[in-house]
Parts: structure tokens; C-alpha cells; sequence
């Protein structure tokens, strides 16, 4: 597990967040309530990914649910007859949600959810919108929204379709079943099960690699990647070719071929 002296709390704790490495982890600790997410929550998360996206020692997020139990287990129902409890009130809490998840959707840096026990609600939602999932063989994934009577939004669903299809999507929407990790794997939803007790060994290994890797050429790749998911009318092809010529034209480039040609590792900065 990782070093939390370095801790940052948001949200009265609620969230955490740390750096170690050139990697900055983001911890959902309600494990009380299986890290359900309040609204406060939702808007420490905001904070807490604004704060790593503007540190320039941070070069790959991960996202991880305290107690080992659960990633984030959806929203905080409890919270409902406050904040949900009818349609005006439930788009208000819709939109202040949706702004911090938009802030994740949009993120410049590699991000990683690292998941353990329940992935449900909110939480799949969060998952969904990082750019790998790792999980545990323990992990459980499903939007139990149809047993709440609630309308899952169009984001949620549109990552969801993206990851899986149409036809999982519907037998996840309309029954609210919960899947495991060995069937999450199988449609697409997840890219790596990992035993239980490596989860965060590996997780904190590939996020290593990343973080050792030439910011730029991932940046590259992630603008790409999103521009390629786009219907063709709407691509940014000015965007692709721009971080293209940055990465020609870098210092890194020319640290890659030098440590190349010397049989070392290079040392990218990132410019």
C-alpha cells in the first residue's frame, strides 16, 4: 500500500491525495459506507484532480478505494432526500457531480483506476472515465440505476457502449446485475485482473513505466486516441498533427536518441 505521509486531505479527508515518484494517487476514503460519494466528495475529487493536473512532478494519476472493500460503491444514498429527492434537485446535484467528473474526462495526464471489491454506481462511472482499469480477482462491477428509479446520464452510458457494446450495456442498464472481475474482463470493461493481495504492486509498476516514459509521446497518444473514439466530422486533425511536431521537435526526442545510441535509460522532462 502506499506512503501516505505525504497526504493532502480534501473533502474533511474523505479524499486524499499523495505523491511519490512522479505519481500522484487519489484515495476515495469513505470506507465506512464503502466509499460512497457524497456531494462534498464528488467536489473534493474536483480538487483533488485539479491539484495534480497543476503539479508538474505528477505525470500519471491513479484512483483507489480505501478499506480494501470497495473502488467507490456509487452514490451516497443517504444523501437523497437532501440532495435527490426530486427532478430540480437531482439536476442541481447532476450538474455539480458532472463537473468534477468532466474535469477526469478531460485530464492531460495517464490515469488509472486501481480497483478492489465493489464498483457500482458512481464508481463504474469514475472507472470508466480512467484511461486503464487494473483490478482485483475480488472486484464487482454494475449501475444497480434501475433499482433506484434513477436515469443514468448520457456520459455514463456513452463510456459504458464504448467499452462494451450495446448489447452488455443493455443487459447491465435493464437488470442492474453485478458481474465479476473474470466477466468484466471478458466483455472489455476492465483490461487486467490481478490477484488480490499484488493489486497495488502491479498497479504501482505499470504507473511507473508510464512515469519513466516521454511525457509528450503519451500526451500524443492520448489526444489521438480520443480524437480517433470521435465521429469523423467532429476530429481535432489540427490537434494530432500540433502535439505530433512538438514531439519531433523536443528535447525528449533528442534524449531518446542519445540513450539509444548509449545504452542507457533516458531521462525525459517532458519539454
Amino acid at each position: 500500500m502506499p506512503d501516505l505521509s505525504n497526504e493532502t486531505p480534501y473533502a474533511d479527508g474523505k479524499i486524499i491525495t499523495h505523491v511519490a515518484g512522479g505519481v500522484g494517487v487519489i484515495t476515495f476514503n469513505n470506507p465506512d459506507k464503502r466509499n460512497a460519494m457524497s456531494l462534498e466528495m464528488w467536489e473534493g475529487f474536483g480538487e483533488a484532480l485539479t491539484s495534480l493536473r497543476d503539479d508538474d512532478a505528477v505525470r500519471v494519476v491513479i484512483m483507489r478505494g480505501a478499506g480494501g472493500k470497495a473502488f467507490v460503491s456509487g452514490a451516497d444514498i443517504s444523501q437523497f432526500e437532501k440532495v435527490r429527492h426530486n427532478a430540480a434537485a437531482s439536476e442541481e446535484y447532476g450538474k455539480r457531480s458532472a463537473a468534477q467528473r468532466a474535469l477526469l474526462a478531460d485530464y492531460p495526464k495517464p490515469t488509472i483506476a486501481c480497483v478492489q471489491g465493489f464498483c457500482l454506481g458512481g464508481g463504474m462511472q469514475v472507472a470508466m472515465l480512467a484511461d486503464i482499469r487494473i483490478v482485483a480477482h475480488d472486484s464487482q462491477f454494475g449501475i444497480p440505476a434501475a433499482r433506484l428509479g434513477i436515469a443514468y446520464g448520457y456520459d455514463g452510458l456513452k463510456h459504458l457502449v464504448s467499452l462494451v457494446g450495446p448489447s452488455w450495456a443493455r443487459l447491465l442498464m435493464y437488470t442492474g446485475m453485478r458481474i465479476d472481475s473474470t466477466e468484466a474482463l471478458r466483455i472489455g470493461l476492465v483490461e487486467r485482473v490481478i490477484p488480490d493481495d499484488q493489486l497495488w504492486g502491479e498497479t504501482m509498476a505499470i504507473a511507473a513505466t508510464i512515469s519513466h516514459n516521454a511525457p509528450l509521446a503519451i500526451k500524443a497518444a492520448k489526444i489521438t486516441i480520443a480524437e480517433v473514439l470521435k465521429d469523423e466530422s467532429a476530429r481535432d486533425m489540427d490537434a494530432i498533427k500540433a502535439i505530433g511536431t512538438a514531439c519531433m521537435d523536443s528535447a525528449d526526442f533528442r534524449e531518446g536518441r542519445q540513450a539509444f545510441m548509449e545504452k542507457r535509460k533516458p531521462q525525459f522532462e517532458g519539454r
